[in-house]
C-alpha cells in the first residue's frame, strides 16, 4: 500500500495512491507499507532514490542500516509492535529522507505510525516538511518505548511481591505460571531494549547529518534531547533485565527451599521410624531364649517402646526446630 500525506492547511491529508497513479509532488510524507515492485517503481521514479527491500531491512550491520546514497539519508530501526499482546514482536523499519521528503518503508503496524498519522491529521505546522515528521515519529518511537518500559517495570515488582509474600508451600502451577511471567518480561524487556539501540544509533546518525542538511537549531537541539532521552531509557532496560535475572534467581531459590523442607519431612520421619522398626525387627525373631517373650506384659512393654522411640525423636527434632 502507497500512502502519501500532503499539507492542506493546518492538517496533513493522507491520499491512497493507486496502482499506476503518480505521488503528488507536494506530499511531504510517503508511506510504504508491504509494498509491491511497482508501488517502490513508482517512489523511485519520483523521489530519485532506490526503496530497499525486505532482506535487506533486515541486515543488522550498521553500515547496512546507516548510510547516504544520492544524496538520501537512509536510516533502518528496529521498531516494536503488538506491544499489548502477550506475545511483542520486533520488526525493521526504514526511514529515508530525500530532500524534504520523508519515506517511510515497512512491513508491520506499529503503533507510533497510527499516533502520529491521527496526530498530523487534526493538526500540523503549516510548513511541515520531512523532517518534521520524522521528528514527531521518532518522538512518538521513544515515548511509546518508555510507556511499554513502565508497564514492564509494575509488572516486574507484583512477580517480586508474589515471590516473597510470605505463605506456606504452594502448588507447582503457581510456580511454573511466575516462571512464565518473569520469561515473557524478560524477552519484552530484551526487545525494548533492542528497539532502543537501534533508534539511538539511528539518533545519533541524523544528529550527525543534521547541520549538513541544514536543519535548524530547534530541531537539532531537539534531537539531541531524545538521544539522551534514548540512553536512559537503555540503562532502565537493563535494570529491568537484571532485576528479572535476579528474581529467576530468587524463585529457583525458594522452590529449592520448599523442595528441601520436604525432603527435611520425609528424612525426620525415616529417622522418627527407624527405632520402632528395630525394636519390632528384634521381637520378630523366633528364639527360645528371649526372656521378654514369656513375661505377662512383654507386649504391651514391646509397644510401648515403640511408641515411645517414635516420638521421642520427633520432639527433638521439634525442639531443635528442624520441624
Amino acid at each position: 500500500m502507497l500512502v502519501a500525506y500532503l499539507p492542506r492547511g493546518s492538517s496533513l491529508e493522507s491520499i491512497a495512491v493507486a496502482d499506476g497513479a503518480s505521488v503528488p509532488e507536494q506530499a511531504v510524507w510517503i508511506d510504504l507499507v508491504n509494498p509491491t515492485p511497482a508501488e517502490d517503481k513508482v517512489v523511485e521514479k519520483v523521489v530519485g532514490v532506490a526503496i530497499p527491500t525486505a532482506e535487506e531491512m533486515q541486515e543488522i550491520e550498521p553500515s547496512s542500516r546507516l548510510y547516504i546514497e544520492n544524496n538520501a539519508r537512509y536510516m533502518t530501526a528496529t521498531l516494536l509492535y503488538q506491544q499489548d499482546t502477550p506475545l511483542p514482536k520486533t520488526t525493521p523499519v526504514t526511514f529515508i529522507l530525500a530532500g524534504r521528503r520523508l519515506i517511510t518503508v515497512r512491513y508491520d503496524e506499529p503503533k507510533p505510525f497510527a499516533l502520529i498519522r491521527n496526530k498530523l491529521a487534526r493538526s500540523c505546522p503549516s510548513d511541515i516538511t520531512g523532517e518534521t515528521v520524522l521528528i514527531d515519529l521518532l518522538d512518538a518511537i521513544i515515548d511509546r518505548a518508555a510507556d511499554v518500559l513502565e508497564r514492564i517495570g509494575a509488572e516486574i515488582d507484583e512477580v517480586s511481591s508474589q515471590i516473597f509474600e510470605r505463605r506456606r508451600s504452594r502448588a507447582a502451577q503457581f510456580y511454573n505460571e511466575l516462571l512464565g511471567n518473569i520469561g515473557r518480561k524478560a524477552d519484552h524487556t530484551a526487545k525494548v531494549r533492542e528497539s532502543l539501540v537501534s533508534i539511538g544509533r539511528m539518533l545519533l546518525f541524523v544528529v550527525n547529518e543534521a547541520e549538513g542538511m541544514r536543519w535548524s537549531k530547534e530541531n537539532r537541539a531537539q534531537l539531541k534531547s531524545m538521544h539522551r532521552d534514548v540512553q536512559s531509557l537503555i540503562d532502565h532496560s537493563a535494570f529491568l533485565t537484571n532485576k528479572g535475572t535476579f528474581l529467576l534467581d530468587a524463585l529457583v531459590g525458594v522452590v529449592t527451599i520448599e523442595q528441601n523442607n520436604i525432603i527435611k519431612i520425609f528424612s525426620v520421619a525415616a529417622v522418627a521410624f527407624l527405632p520402632p522398626t528395630l525394636i519390632a525387627s528384634i521381637y520378630g525373631m523366633n528364639f527360645h531364649n528371649m526372656p521378654e517373650l514369656d513375661w505377662r506384659f512383654g507386649y504391651p512393654i514391646a509397644i510401648g517402646m515403640m511408641i515411645a522411640a517414635a516420638i521421642l525423636p520427633y520432639l527433638y527434632f521439634k525442639w531443635k526446630k528442624y520441624l
